[in-house]
């Protein structure tokens, strides 16, 4: 077996480069098979689109000097900073409070909500204008600042060549945005994330007939990195879920983002046994149709989904556009609100097969796909409440406003063991999340 990365990204230690080898093929010449420590572990041949090309080792040639374990959030920071893009592991031990100060403490002097709501009510402002080119002495202008405060503090930037883990049950992040930007070879494993909550929204009067309150960070976004393995994690809006949230002009105050957004020409991505639940706007492949984004995003976005449970989510299982992305032998479980599990956008190639779909009572399987663009697209053997069900077929009975074909460019290559769609509730269910590793 060839195990490319031992030479293209090791450091040159012989105890770094064995660990690769163990990793990657269980074995070691004239020694017997040993199991490597998680934080060791590095992605396995043909798993997914991450193993494609170089494959996804993370920090797993780190030397003992680049190994950090953390337990708070300035020094989980720190960790990412050290170093720079040499190889390194981060182990997480706890759950690590990203929040910060209270959203108060982030405004800026003079920044007011009842103020900003008196000074955009639609009926006061308008509906046609937006609010961009408010001055900085505007409320609007002060809420910029204001988020601004709040950006600094919860986003973390990840190196390229790191390996963040949990240790154990119970480690991970709440509040916290991770950012992989234009990085190669990270791996994240074994954490949770509770969704960082917008504390300064921005009202839009213009998005949409009635206007939105658009909110930023994500739990985790990947722009423009490549090879990325994200493996047993959970994500979750915890404590702050959307239906808590109160309405302001008619619209929902939105103060979550994405779980997981994959945008901006990132490429070679897996996807495994995480947790995916109590969201709403889930997970972006490529987040926008112009001209501009198709040049960065062609030939890119190729993306694995296996064994992730989607649970109790609104839309976007993912939401696709331009990439290759193969979601097979995932979970789906729906609850009251359920829009759609994929979204098939413009110029997606998306393979989805051998999925399971629990739905509730009065739910359709047609939902399962929403039609945003003329797409090709696969979905062969899926099951639908425990009977085979054909989701394109079913798609085009009940909504044939937004008729799909099943059309294929591609075929996946990059899976290691593919269960029965049958058998997928039951192994997706025992087996991930976060808080099973190690």
């Amino acid at each position: 077996m060839r195990i490319p990365n031992c030479h293209a990204r090791a450091i040159g230690a012989l105890a770094g480069c064995t660990a690769l080898v163990l990793a990657a093929t269980g074995t070691a010449a004239a020694h017997p098979a040993a199991r490597t420590a998680p934080e060791r572990q590095v992605l396995a041949t043909g798993d997914g689109w991450a193993s494609a090309g170089t494959g996804t080792t993370g920090g797993a040639a780190a030397d003992a000097a680049h190994v950090y374990t953390v337990k708070t959030w300035d020094a989980f920071k720190a960790a990412l900073a050290a170093g720079g893009s040499a190889p390194k592991i981060i182990k997480v031990v706890g759950a690590i409070d990203a929040d910060g100060p209270n959203c108060t403490a982030f405004a800026a002097d003079g920044y007011d909500f009842a103020g900003y709501l008196a000074t955009y009510d639609p009926e006061v402002w308008g509906r046609t204008k937006n609010l961009d080119a408010e001055p900085a002495a505007s409320q609007e202008g002060l809420r910029r600042a204001s988020e601004a405060r709040q950006d600094a503090y919860i986003k973390a930037f990840v190196p390229a060549n790191t390996t963040i883990i949990g240790v154990g049950k119970g480690a991970g992040f709440k509040g916290a945005s991770l950012q992989v930007k234009g990085v190669d070879n990270v791996i994240v494993r074994n954490l949770t994330f509770e969704s960082p909550l917008d504390c300064f929204p921005q009202w839009d009067p213009t998005d949409d007939v009635d206007g939105n309150w658009n909110s930023e960070y994500d739990s985790a976004v990947l722009y423009g990195a490549t090879h990325i393995w994200m493996d047993h994690n959970t994500f979750t809006d915890g404590d702050y879920p959307d239906s808590d949230l109160p309405y302001y002009f008619g619209r929902i105050y939105e103060r979550h983002d994405g779980e997981l957004d994959i945008v901006k020409g990132s490429d070679h991505v897996t996807a495994s046994w995480n947790v995916f639940a109590d969201h709403d706007k889930t997970i972006l492949v490529g987040n926008g149709d112009s001209d501009a984004t198709a040049a960065i995003d062609r030939g890119h976005l190729k993306v694995t989904f296996h064994h992730n449970l989607f649970s109790n989510l609104v839309e976007r299982a993912p939401r696709v556009r331009f990439g290759q992305v193969d979601s097979y032998n995932n979970h789906f479980v729906a609850e009251d609100g359920y829009l759609y599990s994929y979204g098939i956008g413009l110029e997606s190639q998306l393979v989805a097969e051998h999925n399971a779909f629990t739905l509730p009572e009065g739910a359709r399987a047609g939902s399962i796909l929403k039609k945003w663009n003329e797409s090709t697209l696969s979905a062969a053997d899926n099951y639908v409440n425990g009977k085979r069900t054909d989701l394109i077929a079913v798609h085009n009975a009940q909504i044939p406003a937004e008729t799909l074909t099943a059309a294929t460019t591609w075929t996946p290559t990059l899976r290691t063991k593919v269960d029965p769609a049958k058998d997928v509730p039951r192994l997706v269910g025992r087996g991930a999340g976060a808080g099973r590793i190690g």
